[in-house]
């Protein structure tokens, strides 16, 4: 499958933004001893992958505006789409040298009469790996020239669910507590691999069978939703719904798989 124009010019942003992240990726083992400890290094870093970002897709597609997570929002002309970034999904993991992090950008088209509506492009990319997801509307989801398929697993005894856990005062422990209750013995196993954006790339390819997670930003899964629909996966809130960035809840997996996880999420949830 060739590449389009936009998404050539989101995976050129992505790899040189991509180039500086595993270059500071490589010091943040030493900085791990150092009196003053690698957090401002990362914050540093993150910022300076989003100005990369924004410098290299505001030239090829100049007018159009800008979702980021570091800097907010940037008005673009009327009737231009715009991009939503996050530089560097998976900070926790890139502040304590675990190479589990992600570059995410997303395409959103603006509705006529204001506001915003779908995600027409997207792409994923893990610099340690060099991996690159893409997904446009229409066009299926890719991983650099490949097809990708949401796994065709149908049992959840047989599948394997991503998640991410609440901590330090973000999201609701209970909640999840109740969740993962009901979740956790009728499934392989549940993994936290602390990055959103590739949780739901991977349920995209087959990795994971299904991902759910409360509290997200959109710039968090803006990309990834792309990708798993295109795949052929659904993406819902916990009841089922379309309105999972509104009300930052989200399941995720083959139609099989999601429509069981839900029900899952759904019933540990009904009376609370």
């Amino acid at each position: 499958m060739a590449l389009s124009g936009i998404i050539t010019v989101m995976e050129r942003a992505a790899r040189k933004a991509g180039t500086k992240l595993r270059r500071d990726f490589g010091e943040i083992e030493h900085l791990q001893v150092s009196q003053k400890g690698p957090a401002d290094f990362v914050s540093k870093a993150d910022q300076a992958a989003e100005r990369t970002l924004y410098d290299e897709l505001g030239h090829a597609r100049p007018g159009w505006g800008f979702l980021m997570e570091e800097a907010g929002e940037i008005k673009g002309d009327e009737g231009k789409p715009r991009f939503i970034i996050d530089p560097l999904d998976g900070t926790s993991n890139f502040l304590h040298a675990i190479p589990q992090f992600a570059i995410s950008i997303a395409v959103q088209e603006p509705k006529l009469g204001g506001g915003w509506g779908d995600v027409t492009a997207a792409l994923i990319y893990q610099p340690v790996t060099d991996e690159s997801y893409w997904a446009e509307r229409g066009r299926g989801a890719w991983l650099h020239d490949r097809r990708l398929r949401v796994a065709s697993r149908r049992s959840l005894n047989e599948c394997l669910i991503a998640t991410g856990i609440p901590f330090m005062g973000h999201g609701d422990m209970a909640q999840w507590s109740r969740i993962f209750a009901a979740v956790g013995p009728e499934v392989a196993g549940i993994r936290r691999f602390g990055a959103a954006s590739l949780d739901l790339a991977w349920v995209a390819a087959g990795r994971f069978d299904g991902f759910w997670e409360a509290d997200l930003n959109i710039w968090d899964v803006a990309a990834g939703m792309l990708l798993v629909r295109e795949a052929g996966g659904f993406v819902s809130d916990f009841r089922g719904g379309e309105r999972a960035i509104e009300r930052s809840e989200f399941v995720a997996g083959s139609a099989a798989v999601h429509s069981k996880l839900q029900k899952l999420v759904a019933g540990a949830l009904r009376g609370v």
